[in-house]
């Protein structure tokens, strides 16, 4: 069996310590709201809901449809007026004295009906943020999630969970595991991993209430195609997807690759139309990583207001601590895609690769400007 890396940061013993801590204390209060967080049940909602007061919730474009239950709001689901559900229906009617129960009543189911919809449309990343190993399995040089078995990594990523749960506020914390499905090899081919693999990640993520991400690195394929192959395994729940434009190329390892602002937002349909189409529930985050500008050419055209999916841009790329801060900052300047992640990479044993020198710890990423709410490390 092999050993972790001797020379890796600190973070690994404490993310150790902290894992076995979960396993013999229990998860705290909030860890375990974040995971059950993760498998909101949500049937099919009609869009319409008659029962509900007249209000105005702002669609995906920032307008206002009135009695339209709208549920892309992030990072907290408001009515149009801006303040959170009411409940109770307590609030006297102007000039007409304390409500009658029948109104009451009328008003506590309204609210009721409202809280439900929110709880089935409400976003991940509502409250929450996302610690997740990158890599592909069985695949040692990608990553640490194909050094060691899902079963050996789980400890260890519950202390890194719970290390960013100690130091982020009042957010939650939902582990992940993030899968290298398509890889890019040489002149742009893509090797697809396994179905059994990947449903094994899958189903094992799920018993604990985790999240899987599916990345495609694109190679020779346009966007909607390599999209499209990972699209199937949106029927679990826990699933979400990734691209990443650096691999979209005939030449890996010798030119960095890009998509377009343009083929982005098409993915975002292409993700959200399935979603609607199959009936599937829940908002899906599509993550897209970037360390240069050209990776996503025209990327002002990008729009991230689709209803069932959370746009997540992400800083890729190693190096120091100034230099991975620099590359934030420059893709926090991208307003139209407000939602953010970060990458970081620990010690790899394979020969010419790069990764942090030295690696970040969590309060140093946390304090990020915006804070991140994905973060992964490979």
């Amino acid at each position: 069996m092999p050993s972790f890396h001797p020379m890796k940061s600190n973070l690994v013993s404490i993310g150790i310590f902290a894992g076995a801590m979960l396993v013999s204390l229990g998860s705290s209060s909030r860890f375990e709201e974040a995971s059950e967080a993760a498998f909101q049940p949500a049937a099919a909602i009609p869009v319409s809901v008659p029962s509900v007061p007249a209000s105005t919730w702002p669609d995906a474009e920032g307008t206002g449809k009135p009695e339209t239950a709208r549920y892309r709001l992030f990072p907290t689901l408001l009515r149009g007026d801006g303040t959170v559900f009411p409940g109770g229906g307590e609030v006297p009617l102007p000039g007409y004295g304390p409500v009658p129960p029948a109104m009451r009543k009328a008003r506590a189911a309204a609210d009721a009906r409202l809280a439900e919809l929110a709880a089935e449309r409400q976003p991940i990343l509502a409250g929450n943020q996302i610690l997740a190993f990158y890599g592909k399995p069985n695949a040692p040089s990608m990553g640490i999630l194909g050094e060691y078995s899902k079963e050996k990594l789980a400890p260890l990523l519950e202390g890194y969970a719970r290390l960013y749960d100690d130091a982020n506020g009042e957010l939650g914390i939902v582990p992940a595991f993030y899968l290298i499905f398509g890889t890019c090899w040489p002149e742009g081919d893509i090797g697809i991993l396994n179905r059994t693999v990947v449903e094994s990640y899958i189903e094992f993520a799920a018993e604990r209430g985790w999240l899987v991400f599916l990345d495609h690195q694109l190679g020779k394929y346009g966007v909607l195609e390599s999209v499209s192959a990972m699209l199937p395994y949106l029927r679990y729940p826990n699933v979400h997807l990734a691209i990443d434009p650096e691999w979209r190329t005939l030449k890996p390892m010798q030119e960095i690759g890009s998509i377009t602002g343009t083929e982005l937002n098409a993915a975002q349909a292409q993700v959200d139309d399935y979603l609607r189409d199959n009936a599937l529930p829940g908002i899906r985050m599509l993550v897209v990583h970037q360390f240069k500008p050209a990776m996503i050419r025209d990327s002002q055209v990008v729009r991230a207001g689709f209803d069932r999916v959370v746009l997540v841009h992400t800083a890729d790329g190693f190096g120091s601590p100034p230099l991975k801060k620099n590359t934030y900052a420059n893709n926090a300047r991208s307003l139209n895609m407000p939602v953010k992640g970060f990458k970081l990479f620990f010690e790899s044993k394979v020969i010419g690769a790069g990764w942090d020198q030295p690696l970040m710890r969590p309060e140093e990423v946390l304090a990020l400007d915006p804070m991140p709410m994905v973060v992964m490390y490979q």
